[in-house]
């Protein structure tokens, strides 16, 4: 009882007046506004910032899982191989992972500018990654692979050694390829794992704020908004707390639907493996 009280003070009363003020014009200082019902998810519908917000979030969450995962599910098999320098590189790839996303966003701004080292390295196919409108968005999703495939990788090799060596064994004498061993044996086994990494990487990638409002800002103009910095634009900005509340709720309940749509599927086939 006291666990719950605590955590309804402390998050689901202020989650339910931050969802009250969703339904108002407030402005974030004056303590007078008024009630207006759905006009902000209204508004919201014809703003083609909003719209334009809410599909770069989509696109940036399913092309992180899709990336990340898949590059952690190869570095993952390749580190629990017996090659010698397995555990420096195991250390080596999960580093980034543990650095502040703030701080791998500026470096990464720095390598990314016109005058940054990826450009002096490319020479004439150089590019203004971070200032082109249809580049932009794809460096976020880079930038993100690149600090968090290690974080995967740790999972799934996890994972990986906690399957039973005599499997691997017993599959080999029957004769069964590296490919087909993966497909009908460990990834079955590996169904939990996956499920984790999946659901981790879906929910942080459509939260995800700190490494775009770092790289872009949501810009060049809009380009790279998501749902995040445009509520932080809003409200800090523009003064609209309501509206920015009511995108958070907006965000809220796609992170939601998000979330229990993978773990209903992904639990199926958890117990189908098994």
């Amino acid at each position: 009882m006291p666990a719950l009280l605590l955590f309804a003070f402390v998050v689901l009363i202020p989650s339910g007046r931050g969802v009250y003020y969703a339904f108002t014009d407030w402005d974030g200082l004056d303590p007078d506004f008024a009630f207006i019902g759905l006009r902000n998810f209204t508004d919201m519908l014809g703003d083609e910032d909003a719209v334009q917000a809410i599909w770069h979030t989509v696109l940036i969450a399913v092309a992180i899982t899709v990336i990340q995962n898949g590059i952690g599910l190869l570095l993952a098999l390749g580190v629990n191989s017996m090659i010698k320098t397995r555990n420096l590189l195991r250390v080596l790839l999960f580093a980034p992972a543990v650095v502040t996303p703030i701080v791998t966003a500026y470096l990464w701004r720095n390598l990314l500018g016109p005058d940054g080292a990826v450009n002096a390295v490319l020479g004439p196919w150089g590019r203004d990654w971070l200032g082109d409108p249809g580049l932009a968005l794809w460096m976020i999703v880079v930038v993100v692979v690149w600090q968090f495939a290690g974080y995967s990788m740790v999972i799934f090799l996890a994972g990986l050694q906690s399957i039973p060596r005599e499997i691997y064994e017993a599959a080999a004498i029957d004769g069964t390829g590296a490919l087909r061993r993966f497909w009908s044996i460990v990834r079955p086994l590996l169904a939990p794992a996956i499920t984790i990494n999946l659901m981790l990487s879906i929910i942080g990638g459509i939260k995800l704020f700190d490494q775009v409002y770092a790289l872009t800002g949501g810009g060049p103009g809009h380009a790279t908004d998501t749902i995040s910095t445009l509520i932080y634009k809003d409200a800090f900005t523009l003064g609209e707390f309501g509206y920015s509340i009511a995108l958070a709720v907006v965000l809220t309940i796609i992170v939601a639907i998000a979330s229990a749509a993978q773990y209903t599927f992904l639990s199926r086939n958890e117990k189908a493996a098994s």
